[in-house]
């Protein structure tokens, strides 16, 4: 299977600011699980950034590593051009355990923010922000969410004041099942 560079470069706009920020005005979710946080994610919407642009059947599995931290890999697909995209990348906490606030790397040195701003009690979806209003993304354990629960999550994130008209939907459908792989 190709791979192209594509999400190599994820985050690439957060971490050449080396911003570990949390949009103004927001909070990450208390009484954050880690345990239960990892596994696969997939992506259900985003605001667009050239690092993910065209891709579809957008995943993210977190899975601990020997150090502490969390491997984050994110995986998509060119659906038009067959081309699958894949960046790996470390995560920490900032502060407190138990606060969805950690930063992430693709980059050697260089990180970015990753805030859970909204966690559902099963933790089955999450809202994630960058450091800034720019950077957004509703996730789910499945590859589709209940129209009513994807609703309310863009209603939280636009009381929040994200630019949730930019939204881009994410294909999660049959033409994902081909290029569906265990992290």
């Amino acid at each position: 299977m190709p791979h192209s560079p594509l999400l190599a470069t994820l985050g690439a706009g957060l971490l050449l600011a080396g911003c570990t920020g949390i949009p103004k005005g927001t909070e990450p979710v208390t009484g954050f699980e880690l345990d239960r946080y990892l596994g696969e994610w997939y992506e259900i919407a985003r605001l667009d950034h050239s690092f993910e642009r065209g891709l579809d059947c957008v995943t993210a599995d977190y899975r601990l590593r020997s150090d502490g931290g969390v491997r984050v890999l994110n995986r998509g697909v060119k659906l038009d051009e067959g081309e699958v995209s894949e960046a790996e990348g470390r995560a920490y906490f900032i502060g407190e355990e138990s606060v969805g606030r950690l930063k992430v790397s693709f980059f050697g040195p260089f990180y970015g923010g990753y805030n859970v701003l909204a966690l559902d009690d099963d933790y089955q979806w999450s809202l994630v922000a960058g450091p800034d209003r720019s950077y957004l993304w509703i996730l789910a354990r499945t590859p589709t969410l209940p129209e009513a629960t994807y609703r309310d999550l863009v209603e939280r994130a636009e009381r929040m004041a994200f630019p949730v008209e930019e939204l881009i939907e994410v294909d999660q459908g049959k033409a994902c099942e081909p290029w569906r792989v265990e992290a």
